[in-house]
């Protein structure tokens, strides 16, 4: 008798999940990821050249790339994939100046993950050739680094730590592409070992994270960068590695904090413990991205996280006009010891740095 108590409990208990789950699927035609997506990559295509200070490609391009790529993959738009490769193919001829520079900076070799993903899809090893520079070169010391780069990289580190959070999916990104094109653990070492420092320099016991450890503020966008570097890294590190526990943990504090802090409206805000500040859409879709991944990979509870992730979902599509424009994406933010500084920072419509994380929203939920 108690073993059957106990397989129906089991039964009904994988039942609840099961339809929990069910919330992040069929959406209202307004909230239906295919049609989101749709809308929002064919944009990229002939949206305009995003460059670092006028140069280079940039992260929020590279990102939003990334998450068209991803799209064209789960619809196997044809169409599409060809559109995007046909907007990189100039990196390889007239506008190879647009290229960063490997071993530059932080901000610009996470480039790296847009040829390495080019490559995933299209065996074309001149992608290869081009990404995978940038994630090694994230680890190789230049002659003129300075001593304290040198002194990180003495310790195991990237050179390019800085305990910025953006750096810790500026830095994963790069290194996860890489190992999953070579399936060499040295690049998930690298990553997580990283991660791991982060975590312990800067999360808070509230389980969010200050922009760095001088400025003591939880900017949204910010912490998005870790939410999502640590679903990417978790994606793929395995379960006996000696690091996972340590991040699953820094990633279950984190969701549980996010939780408490997700406005009724769904969103989150500007500063995310701020109630009297505007609600920003790229750190929103960061979260809600990281709520989707983890009910989906079972790492949260679907009771819980994914009503959550629904709600989310719904609000976030209501910033989408009818050209596949986001509103309300906070500007390009450095950090700085100003709590009025992060309530002054313009808002944009159509920023790269929201486009991309609602693709990758986009993604998820595609995923089976």
């Amino acid at each position: 008798m108690r073993k059957v108590l106990l397989l129906l409990t089991l039964f009904l208990t994988s039942q609840v999940a099961f339809g929990q789950k069910s919330l992040l699927k069929n959406f209202p035609d307004n909230a239906n990821p295919e049609k989101i997506g749709r809308l929002l990559s064919y944009r990229f295509i002939y949206g305009d050249w995003s460059l670092h200070n006028g140069k280079w490609v940039n992260y929020p391009m590279t990102f939003y790339w990334n998450g068209s790529l991803g799209y064209a993959e789960n619809t196997k738009d044809k169409y599409l994939l060809e559109f995007l490769q046909n907007k990189f193919e100039p990196l390889f001829t007239t506008d190879t100046d647009k290229v960063p520079t490997p071993m530059n900076h932080v901000d610009l070799n996470m480039f790296g993950s847009l040829p390495l993903e080019l490559y995933r899809l299209t065996g074309e090893k001149r992608y290869f050739d081009m990404g995978i520079q940038f994630a090694d070169s994230q680890w190789e010391v230049p002659e003129n680094a300075t001593a304290k780069e040198k002194e990180w990289a003495d310790k195991g580190y990237s050179w390019h730590t800085r305990l910025w959070i953006d750096d810790m999916y500026m830095i994963t990104i790069v290194q996860t592409k890489a190992y999953r094109m070579t399936k060499d653990m040295k690049y998930l070492d690298r990553a997580a070992k990283e991660m791991v420092m982060y975590l312990d320099e800067l999360q808070r016991p509230n389980g969010l994270f200050y922009h760095a450890p001088d400025v003591p503020y939880y900017w949204a966008r910010g912490n998005g960068w870790m939410a999502a570097g640590m679903t990417e890294l978790l994606r793929y590190l395995p379960k006996d590695h000696e690091h996972y526990n340590r991040i699953m943990e820094g990633y279950h504090t984190m969701m549980k904090s996010l939780l408490e802090f997700q406005s009724p409206s769904g969103m989150w805000n500007q500063l995310i413990d701020k109630s009297d500040i505007w609600a920003e859409t790229s750190g929103s879709a960061m979260f809600t991205y990281a709520f989707i991944v983890g009910v989906k990979k079972g790492w949260l509870d679907a009771k819980v996280y994914a009503p959550a992730a629904r709600k989310a979902w719904l609000a976030m599509v209501t910033y989408i006009d009818a050209k596949g424009a986001v509103s309300n994406v906070c500007v390009g933010t450095n950090k700085l010891n100003s709590l009025q500084y992060y309530y002054d920072r313009p808002r944009r419509t159509g920023d790269y740095h929201g486009q991309a994380p609602y693709m990758w929203c986009v993604n998820a939920l595609m995923e089976k």
